[in-house]
């Protein structure tokens, strides 16, 4: 039977996976940010697991908190939505 942290950390490996997939493909650049900051929680959530607690609170800090800041900041500045 597989242990319960194994299970969390493949279960958030894929949830991170699934959402930079979607943060790469969606036109909306707001959308993309969000689906951004998920990921980075769910890989937040992988670092924990992986007992590795200084590398969550500084990635917590930046990819979610000023990195979205940033990217909401540029994005009002420019346009929402991706022109091909």
């Amino acid at each position: 039977m597989i242990s319960t942290p194994l299970l969390i950390l493949t279960l958030s490996a894929v949830v991170g996976l699934t959402f930079s997939y979607l943060a790469i493909t969606e036109r909306d650049l707001l959308k993309a940010i969000g689906f951004s900051a998920v990921q980075a929680i769910a890989y937040s959530i992988a670092f924990y697991i992986l007992m590795a607690p200084d590398v969550v609170l500084a990635y917590i800090a930046v990819a979610v908190g000023i990195y979205s800041a940033l990217l909401v900041f540029v994005v009002s500045k420019t346009g929402r939505y991706e022109v091909i």
